[in-house]
């Protein structure tokens, strides 16, 4: 009978090493954002690496060498982004994305990771019209 405990205490080991195995694997694939709003009203923003989300603004996105320069924005607010690389393929104006970097002391998102966020919906290609000849 005294064995029983320490079998209890030893699946209770196993148990805890086993939940905190799978929550460090979660964590990095978890990919959770502050929005602009978020970002420039927490005065202690520049310290940490975040993620910042939002809708690339129209007419902001500039290419110079390899610098790219554009503008992240959610419910009325703005953030400067500055990134060094070639951002995704589908990174584009109007479309959603998300940044990994630091907010500068000067208001600039200084972004060494840019990620497209993509829609959570499937929508078939429209059918192309029938040629009624």
């Amino acid at each position: 009978m005294i064995r029983r405990p320490g079998r209890l205490a030893l699946v209770a080991v196993l148990l805890t090493a086993g939940g905190l195995l799978v929550t460090s694997a979660l964590r990095d694939t978890l990919t959770y954002y502050r929005t602009p709003g978020e970002v420039l009203a927490d005065p202690a923003a520049g310290r940490d690496r975040v993620r910042l989300g939002g809708q690339v603004v129209p007419g902001s996105l500039r290419h110079d060498g390899d610098l790219v320069t554009f503008r992240l924005a959610d419910s009325g607010h703005q953030v400067a982004v500055r990134q060094r690389g070639v951002p995704p393929e589908t990174f584009r104006e109007g479309e959603d994305a998300v940044v990994e970097g630091r907010l500068g002391a000067n208001g600039v998102f200084d972004a060494d990771r840019v990620v497209v966020r993509h829609g959570n919906e499937y929508r078939p290609a429209a059918p192309e019209p029938v040629d009624a000849r």
